[in-house]
């Protein structure tokens, strides 16, 4: 194993075991096999409910290992978290946490693609504990997917039943986060990875340095670029003002906040002190990142029991942007 690799897994087993897991945790694991077509169906449509307590053990032990191996970081993990979680089933939400089975890579080195990518009906990336983040929902303006008015899961108001780690459960058992995965960012004054995207660049919780290119300066709540469009949405969509209620009542607009498109920015990290591209989860819309900077590696693609090992990804379109980079 070469010097960079050697550094880059000592970055990994650092980051776990002192900013995240403590001495003890046990570490294994599990791959994304869903015969669900939709992200979230059966959830209840009411959009503002209390955020459910997390005072839940989750079923078992939480199991994940991160191992570098030839060009790729593995990752294999039971899906359940490493902490208590709200009341599932629950209002909201009548799903119960299941283990998982995940098998996971992504690339070492990633690159960057020259146009963001949008996806969806799969995962964005996997937190350190071994639990997804996946920001959509299978919700729809009069339960019409080709209505293209996507209800957007405000992890900051428990809608669908999202408890107060900013998650909730899939059909299949599966608990994944779609905002900041509170229990992972306990220290407010530094950078903390949580995280994995599909595509190989880190994820970071929400705060950081203010001055993106240095390391010792002032560390703030990052801001997305992302804002609400102004004034009613047209004929023919869901009457009223774009309040978001609704993927589509956001647009990005360049400059406006500390990160791109993609919610992410490029610096350096503490386990990237040289720079490298990484994203936010910011606690401000999109939350989780809706594009891709660089290539998902096929292992996130979301796999039905009798469909082919790659369905090619169905691309979304993204809220509307002004200037996006």
């Amino acid at each position: 194993m070469n010097d960079k690799i050697i550094r880059t897994l000592n970055a990994d087993v650092f980051s776990m075991t002192h900013h995240l897991f403590g001495a003890g945790m046990a570490l294994t694991c599990l791959a994304l096999i869903s015969n669900q077509s939709a992200a979230h169906p059966g959830h209840n449509q009411n959009p503002q409910r209390a955020m459910s307590q997390t005072e839940v053990p989750p079923p078992g032990e939480s199991k994940v290992t991160i191992q570098i191996r030839g060009d790729y970081r593995h990752i294999d993990a039971n899906g359940l978290p490493n902490h208590d979680t709200g009341h599932f089933p629950g209002p909201g939400n009548p799903n119960a946490i299941a283990t998982q089975n995940y098998h996971f890579r992504v690339p070492i080195t990633p690159e960057a693609r020259d146009k963001p990518l949008p996806y969806e009906r799969q995962p964005f990336g996997i937190a350190l504990n071994g639990v997804l983040f996946d920001p959509f929902t299978a919700e729809f303006w009069k339960k019409d997917p080709n209505s293209g008015w996507r209800e957007a899961a405000d992890p900051n108001h428990g809608s669908l039943g999202i408890d107060a780690n900013h998650a909730h459960v899939q059909p299949n058992g599966a608990y994944h986060y779609h905002g900041v995965p509170v229990p992972l960012v306990t220290d407010t004054t530094r950078m903390t990875l949580i995280g994995w995207a599909a595509d190989g660049f880190p994820i970071y919780g929400p705060y950081g340095h203010k001055d993106a290119d240095r390391t010792n300066g002032e560390i703030v709540l990052l801001q997305s670029s992302y804002q609400l469009r102004p004034g009613d949405r047209p004929v023919g969509a869901p009457p009223g003002a774009y309040d978001g209620t609704y993927d589509q009542d956001y647009e990005y607009v360049a400059g406006s906040g500390d990160l791109d498109a993609c919610n992410g920015r490029t610096g350096p990290t503490p386990e990237f002190p040289e720079g490298t591209y990484y994203y936010v989860v910011t606690n401000d819309y999109p939350y989780v990142p809706r594009l891709f900077r660089g290539e998902p590696d096929p292992s996130f693609d979301l796999r039905g029991h009798n469909g082919p090992p790659n369905r090619p990804r169905r691309n979304r379109p993204g809220p509307p942007n002004r200037g996006a980079r």
